[in-house]
């Protein structure tokens, strides 16, 4: 499986960067705290958050490209550097290598790429000091399903389907009732779970094309052999700009909040 074009998301990701501004607000970190980002990216939200004076940060992904990425950008960006900036860390979130170290874990766009959510919330659990926080964001049940009802058509045409004959999605949409109930198996208190629909227009069918093909088709095309990627692109995009409204993905959200008590 290919790893990110981290350069060409860190360009196209501001929804990303938008939902991830509204989790950080929910956040509200405080001097002294220090911060884990999971699922990192590029650090676009990661360098906001440790902006906050007297925090300390560090973002984490499982992409070496998007580490890479981030790295660059830090150096690049004035004021910034390896000691006055965010750290940086390769992890799973199924494996976090921390114990009692973060006052709160926050996370947007990243849990829907984990498979096995009650390994991620026990992994956030040693993660965390008592009383420590998880503030995150990721696509819940129901996102993206015209996308990918859509996509799924294409993937068994007779021109596809031998390329997805063991195909298995990477995605991971979960609910809010098993969320919840993830959530106190692994120990958690004061949980507060929820699904909100949060819809992403683009102006031009090009944009649309370039983002769901970087980011929400990724690993649909890296099945398909190259030059026959257009075209199943092409007719995802032709479909897209004939809803109402055009050229518009239907995500939802799932927030999670929660605490870690004493054992």
């Amino acid at each position: 499986m290919s790893d990110w074009d981290a350069a060409k998301y860190h360009r196209i990701s501001d929804p990303q960067l938008a939902w991830g501004r509204t989790v950080a607000a929910r956040l509200a970190p405080v001097a002294g705290e220090r911060i884990l980002d999971l699922g990192c990216g590029t650090g676009r939200l990661t360098e906001e958050i440790a902006q906050t004076p007297g925090i300390h940060v560090v973002g984490l992904d499982r992409s070496a490209a998007m580490l890479q990425e981030a790295a660059s950008r830090r150096a690049q960006t004035p004021g910034l550097d390896s000691h006055t900036g965010p750290a940086y860390v390769r992890g799973d979130g199924e494996a976090l290598p921390f114990a009692d170290v973060f006052d709160a874990v926050l996370s947007t766009a990243t849990f829907h790429w984990i498979p096995d959510h009650d390994r991620l919330f026990r992994s956030l659990y040693t993660a965390l000091r008592t009383g420590g926080r998880v503030i995150a964001q990721c696509g819940g049940a129901g996102n993206l399903d015209r996308l990918y009802r859509r996509a799924w058509a294409l993937m068994r045409s007779p021109a596809c389907a031998r390329y997805f004959a063991t195909w298995s999605s990477p995605n991971h949409f979960e609910n809010i009732a098993d969320t919840e109930q993830r959530l106190v198996r692994g120990g958690f208190k004061d949980i507060d779970v929820s699904l909100v629909m949060s819809p992403v227009t683009f102006e031009r069918p090009e944009a649309f094309t370039e983002f769901v093909a970087a980011v929400c088709l990724r690993h649909h095309l890296d099945r398909l052999p190259v030059e026959n990627r257009d075209d199943f692109m092409q007719r995802v995009t032709d479909d897209a700009t004939a809803d109402d409204p055009p050229l518009t993905l239907d995500y939802w959200r799932l927030n999670i909040s929660a605490r870690k008590g004493r054992a």
